[in-house]
């Protein structure tokens, strides 16, 4: 498996919302002429540098965006969370579930058709797969919004949501994932 280099994974921002430090999710940062706290409604901007900048939805800045380039957030989607054990879901998942979230975690939005085509694997065996791990909802859709092109393959690509089914990997996902690769390397 190819090894990524994420520079926002662990990084630690200072928000209002706490006198602690809180840990974001990758690929988010917090905007600074803004600062939105756990009071406020967010909003994400896509930056052309593969970060989701984290608005105040009434920031005055995201009235000069590209309307294209935002999306709602919440709080919960963009704050790490530890390993912590997961729900009887956990164990109707195989390693091949796990290949599908990892994927999503590495590569970001995605549709079944490219997903089966990187794992080799059947692209009808894919989207059922989709669909469970959908309906468990580790995966979520992706609303029609432009997206960015194959993260970590192309830099600063973005493309508008086409025709396909996209998903996303949910922080559910994320706290699957992260529980199984833990049990994994401790040999639990």
């Amino acid at each position: 498996m190819r090894d990524f280099n994420y520079p926002m994974t662990g990084e630690m921002w200072s928000c209002k919302m706490t006198e602690r430090e809180l840990k974001f999710r990758e690929g988010y940062k917090i905007a600074k002429c803004c600062s939105p706290d756990s009071n406020d409604t967010i909003t994400g901007y896509f930056s052309y540098n593969n970060v989701l900048i984290v608005h105040k939805t009434s920031c005055d800045n995201l009235k000069k965006a590209e309307s294209k380039r935002l999306v709602s957030l919440s709080w919960e989607e963009i704050l790490e969370k530890k390993a912590e054990e997961p729900d009887q879901d956990f164990y109707v998942l195989d390693e091949l579930d796990f290949r599908i979230l990892q994927h999503h975690h590495v590569m970001g939005v995605d549709y079944s058709w490219m997903v089966a085509n990187v794992l080799n694997i059947d692209p009808e065996q894919t989207f059922e797969r989709h669909k469970k791990l959908k309906n468990l909802k580790l995966l979520k859709r992706v609303e029609p919004v432009m997206i960015q092109y194959r993260k970590n393959v192309v830099d600063n690509k973005w493309i508008k949501h086409r025709n396909h089914t996209y998903y996303q990997i949910t922080p559910k996902g994320e706290g699957y994932l992260n529980f199984f690769i833990s049990k994994n390397k401790t040999g639990a």
